[in-house]
């Protein structure tokens, strides 16, 4: 079902369809004329304002990605100001709402999560433009919470798991909602969890440093 108005100019109404379409069916398995049947507009559109069916996944991805981060910006957990504990758990709260979001922009995660599953050239730019700068924000934060004896391993494994426990969510969500609905049945659920997982995250990586502490003594 097309959930974009046709109001919207045609350059717009192709990207935001687009992030549906190859949200839902992946890059390869998307037509073109798939695109330009849910949009209401002439399948040479595509080829007028974007040249290739290439070309416009490219760009829709980067409205996706645009559009997530302008709904959940970081700007809070990039705050040097505040205490370690409070930065890790703004950036989960942050991280794991982005994922659950039930809005239109749950297509955004789903298109991302879709290329990262069954990637296309276009992984190389979303590693650049969506992880990277995620990653390097939640390595200051665990770096600080570790203090210096941590080696870089141990930072990123401490790393993937707080990403892990947070992508579980989504990659599982299935599975969660028929096990344990009531953990992100709605938004008091859901800052529920991500309190819950800043609290178990910021206890093992209290034990951590401190077992690297007795390890240098």
């Amino acid at each position: 079902m097309n959930s974009i108005p046709l109001t919207e100019p045609v350059f717009d109404r192709l990207l935001h369809v687009a992030i549906e379409v190859f949200a839902e069916r992946g890059f390869r398995a998307t037509t073109v004329r798939d695109i330009c049947s849910r949009a209401n507009v002439n399948v040479a559109s595509v080829n007028y304002y974007f040249r290739s069916k290439e070309s416009l996944y490219s760009k829709a991805l980067a409205l996706a990605i645009q559009e997530a981060n302008q709904r959940y910006p970081i700007t809070s957990a990039q705050d040097k100001n505040l205490p370690p504990e409070k930065r890790l758990a703004l950036f989960i709260d942050n991280f794991l709402h982005k994922l659950l979001d039930d809005s239109h922009l749950g297509f955004h995660s789903k298109l991302i999560t879709r290329e990262i599953a069954e990637p296309t050239k276009a992984l190389d730019e979303i590693i650049a433009i969506a992880i990277v700068p995620q990653f390097d924000l939640l390595e200051d934060i665990v770096r600080q919470l570790l203090g210096n004896p941590a080696d870089k391993a141990t930072v990123e494994r401490c790393l993937l798991s707080v990403l892990g426990q947070c992508l579980m969510f989504k990659h599982s969500r299935s599975i969660v909602e028929r096990l344990h609905p009531d953990l992100i049945a709605d938004e008091t659920a859901i800052k529920e969890t991500a309190k819950h997982i800043a609290n178990f995250s910021i206890q093992a990586l209290t034990q951590i440093a401190q077992q690297a502490l007795v390890a240098q003594s």
